[in-house]
């Protein structure tokens, strides 16, 4: 894609030393544009797209269009691509009911990161303190099945729903401790300070003990 001047002078002001706070000065002068975030986006550098998303118009985000981002963001290592999904969904995709409706229809998608934010998403309303839909029971039931055999990305969503349903939903949480101990995913894995484990009876124990729960 040939590039605009004004998308030129955007990226020669994003280096190695950009933080996240930066982008999201740039993207309050710029406000929204969704053609220049395509011209960013297609940089394919982690940072430029950082930006992209928080300038694009949710209104434009058709599935097609969330397919191609998706697709791109497989050529960054999983880290990147982890940020760059869950950076959509929370400054756009969360923002719009018609985008709210596609990531609720994704559970099955071909698209490990889409799945990744259908899950993640479940465990937002959560977490955030917003009334969750009634699918607790068949979230469980899908995370009993199928956690053990999905890709890393989703592995965790699916295990960071489990753990809100956990603390939140005190009938679940025998059942969300035992998806822990069965799988025994993150056990004994190092955290830094201040963070929560990921392991689901440590994650339960201590965001429940938090809030009192």
């Amino acid at each position: 894609m040939e590039r605009s001047s004004k998308a030129e002078s955007i990226l020669d002001q994003i280096n190695s030393k950009t933080k996240l706070g930066d982008l999201r000065k740039i993207a309050k002068d710029v406000k929204k544009d969704h053609n220049l975030a395509m011209e960013l986006w297609s940089s394919g550098e982690l940072l430029p797209r950082l930006l992209a998303i928080l300038i694009m118009d949710n209104k434009l985000l058709s599935q097609d269009l969330i397919n191609k981002l998706s697709k791109d963001m497989q050529d960054h290592p999983l880290d990147e691509r982890n940020q760059l999904m869950d950076w959509l969904m929370a400054n756009q995709l969360s923002k719009d009911k018609k985008t709210v409706t596609l990531m609720e229809s994704w559970r099955n998608s071909p698209s490990s990161l889409q799945r990744r934010i259908f899950w993640y998403y479940q465990a937002r309303l959560r977490w955030l303190g917003q009334t969750p839909p009634p699918n607790t029971e068949e979230l469980l039931s899908t995370i009993e099945k199928q956690i053990e055999n999905e890709e890393p990305e989703v592995q965790w969503a699916m295990n960071f729903t489990a753990g809100w349903i956990g603390v939140f939903d005190k009938k679940h949480r025998i059942r969300c401790i035992g998806i822990g101990e069965k799988t025994g995913l993150y056990k004994g894995e190092m955290v830094s300070k201040g963070c929560t484990p990921d392991y689901l009876p440590e994650f339960i124990a201590i965001e429940s003990n938090k809030r009192n729960l």
